[in-house]
């Protein structure tokens, strides 16, 4: 299909639904942006990396403004194609697979690259495949190896849903698997075993009593977390288990390193007879809006900002130095729901905002 990237925002949105993306399955969405922008795009250098499609101008505007956004949806739910609503008892909504996350967001970057006149900034448009799945296998990660350069700007905004509010930085988070060893023995005679599951209790009480840190960083206020959030063991109903695990989640905030948070976490289970392994981090992001660039967005959104809770592709903006924020329209509860759904005005709402943002004068 030939995606009209002159079209309302609301009705390129349906067209990129239309399109079933499933992770690994990108190819003809990736062929279809690619074409749109080719044909109805002028003043872009226009490249193909796997089923990512990456476009950049270079006319020299003294900043550049990147818009990054995944083509790939989770499973597809009996939700596609696209159904809209007009008199729903929430208004005006489009429903689909992929409404809230992300291609509203897509429909937005695209029809803004073909009707801006006037830019203020120089733009990098990056649409990507496989974020829904494994990050070993996310496009963004891709080109940041095989294609870095592609990945300069002063800013990046990420089109994931934040409901048409700016959402700054992101939390990291970290996986710990405590590990705790015992004595197996039948449970009537208990005493000859040692339960590893009762080693739990300590840590477990530990954490229902750990109080979240609280920080403002450039005016977002993020809360951490620490919790249990999985916990395995035993053997048979008469058994006294001899091994247990027990999965903590940590939420911090984007001033501390993953090193930092492992070491926040081992305070937290000092002196525990525990066994300690790491089993997945990805550090946070800051929001950075002390830089000019990202101080603008702000102002053509009305000074409407906060803290994004989760972790996000901003993190990996926010490692190479750039600051960036999720921008999109689409509330995040909704995402990978099979009602998924957009309020369209939200979509409206957030093309006016980036035009603002992007056009001089």
């Amino acid at each position: 299909m030939t995606l009209d990237l002159q079209a309302d925002p609301i009705d390129l949105t349906a067209a990129l639904v239309d399109i079933p993306s499933v992770s690994e399955d990108e190819s003809r969405i990736a062929d279809d942006v690619e074409h749109a922008l080719r044909t109805q795009t002028t003043g872009f250098e226009i490249i193909r990396s796997g089923n990512a499609v990456l476009a950049r101008t270079n006319r020299g505007l003294g900043s550049r403004v990147m818009l990054a956004g995944h083509l790939d949806t989770v499973p597809i739910a009996d939700n596609v194609p696209s159904r809209r609503e007009h008199d729903s008892a929430e208004g005006d909504i489009l429903h689909g697979c992929g409404t809230v996350d992300m291609k509203s967001g897509d429909a937005v970057f695209l029809h803004l690259a073909a009707t801006i006149d006037n830019p203020a900034h120089d733009l990098t448009l990056v649409f990507y495949d496989c974020e829904e799945i494994a990050a070993a296998r996310n496009g963004l990660g891709r080109i940041e190896r095989e294609l870095p350069e592609w990945l300069e700007a002063d800013v990046a905004i990420l089109g994931e849903p934040s409901g048409g509010f700016i959402e700054a930085g992101c939390q990291g988070t970290l996986r710990v698997r405590l590990t705790a060893s015992g004595t197996r023995a039948h449970s009537a005679r208990s005493w000859l075993g040692d339960n590893a599951i009762h080693k739990f209790g300590a840590v477990l009480n530990r954490l229902a009593a750990y109080r979240a840190r609280t920080i403002d960083i450039d005016g977002c206020v993020y809360r951490e977390g620490l919790q249990a959030v999985r916990i395995a063991g035993g053997v048979a109903g008469n058994v006294v288990p001899d091994a247990a695990e027990l999965d903590v989640n940590f939420r911090f905030a984007p001033d501390r390193s993953v090193e930092q948070a492992v070491d926040h976490v081992r305070e937290v289970v000092e002196g525990l007879d525990l066994g300690f392994e790491v089993t997945d981090s990805s550090p946070g992001a800051l929001p950075g809006l002390n830089r000019p660039a990202a101080a603008a967005l702000i102002e053509a959104a009305g000074g409407q900002f906060r803290a994004k809770y989760g972790w996000t592709d901003v993190s990996r903006f926010s490692a190479l130095g750039i600051p960036a924020v999720n921008y999109g329209p689409g509330d995040p509860n909704l995402a990978h729901k099979r009602d998924e759904r957009v309020p369209v005005e939200q979509i409206t709402h957030v093309t006016q905002v980036l035009r603002s943002y992007l056009s001089a004068g």
